[in-house]
């Protein structure tokens, strides 16, 4: 039970069985907690009997890195799907930072890092602002403001894809691409950002919040705090954490497109629902996405393990989106579907 206060007001939001609060839990339910760690552990031995290479130490370490832009986006919409609602803007608000890289790093130098996380603070915030001020459905709002996002990027590349001044790149952002002790030095910064949106989520006001919102919003309300807030607090997060994985991307691939990060927006939906935070929100949390994004880089690895087209990858990746919904979602919570 998570209890919420403001003022003399105590109220007491008590989540479904499933969530895993309550002790009266089925073996089902007991298993579908632990269902991300089954998952994963089964891929990798599945891949792992196709080529025992592919356990290797050093190819996991890798293949973690290649994903370090996916699961720095995918924590940032853990925050939106946390309370509830849906980020459809982080794949062209990632297009857009790499571009506002790109094209500020000769006048800013490494101050370009802090113009595109400021960039996707202020997009997040405003989807956040148009689906609580507004009341706009937030896959309408956040669909409108990536549609922003990749109008700006196209506009300020010229719709063509741009490049860094190597020597430039490596004075202000060289630490990046680097490693210690074969650690690649994204991969380490994905982790402290991990650690960090964990940090909120567990130990701090606004991280409890967004559990108690997506748990049951209207005792949030009547409890006297201001959900809206913290509402828009989750786009701008989410919005924040897409740029900084376009910034990864641009730093890594030494440029900027509109399009850099095309594809990315699924996949990152896939490991936050994969990894047990269902859309209907209160449930699950920053380090289950972190292993439902390490479930879509050994699934998408597995795939050219057998020879399977990228094309296929899309479809598979839809089904698993459907199936994903369909088995973790609330239903308590909703009634009707439209």
């Amino acid at each position: 039970m998570v209890q919420l206060s403001a003022g003399r007001k105590a109220v007491p939001l008590r989540s479904h069985p499933a969530h895993g609060v309550s002790g009266d839990l089925t073996l089902t339910e007991r298993m579908r907690r632990h269902f991300p760690w089954i998952t994963l552990v089964s891929v990798l031995l599945v891949v792992g009997m196709k080529d025992i290479n592919f356990l290797a130490p050093e190819n996991l370490v890798n293949l973690a890195s290649d994903f370090v832009p996916l699961l720095i986006m995918a924590v940032g919409m853990t925050f939106v799907i946390y309370i509830g609602g849906i980020d459809l803007s982080s794949q062209s608000i990632a297009n857009m930072a790499t571009v506002l890289a790109t094209i500020s790093l000769p006048a800013l130098g490494v101050g370009a890092g802090l113009l595109v996380i400021v960039a996707g603070l202020v997009a997040g915030a405003v989807s956040g602002v148009v689906t609580t001020r507004l009341k706009v459905p937030s896959f309408i709002s956040t669909l409108a403001v990536g549609g922003i996002a990749l109008s700006v990027g196209q506009y300020a590349s010229g719709q063509q894809a741009l490049h860094m001044d190597m020597a430039q790149r490596l004075h202000a952002f060289g630490w990046l691409v680097g490693q210690t002790a074969g650690i690649p030095h994204a991969l380490v910064l994905a982790l402290l950002i991990v650690a960090a949106a964990w940090f909120i989520q567990v130990r701090m006001v606004p991280g409890r919040t967004f559990k108690a919102i997506g748990a049951a919003e209207p005792a949030v309300i009547a409890s006297g705090i201001r959900a809206e807030r913290y509402r828009v607090l989750a786009f701008a997060l989410s919005g924040m954490f897409a740029a900084l994985a376009g910034l990864v991307f641009s730093v890594r691939l030494s440029g900027g497109s509109p399009t850099l990060a095309e594809g990315f927006l699924l996949p990152a939906i896939v490991a936050v629902l994969v990894g047990g935070t269902p859309l209907t929100g209160g449930v699950g949390g920053v380090l289950n996405t972190l292993i439902g994004t390490m479930i879509v880089a050994v699934v998408r690895a597995s795939m050219i393990y057998f020879s399977i087209p990228a094309t296929g990858q899309q479809i598979f990746f839809g089904v698993v989106l459907i199936i994903a919904i369909a088995t973790t979602i609330d239903r308590s919570k909703m009634r009707i579907v439209k």
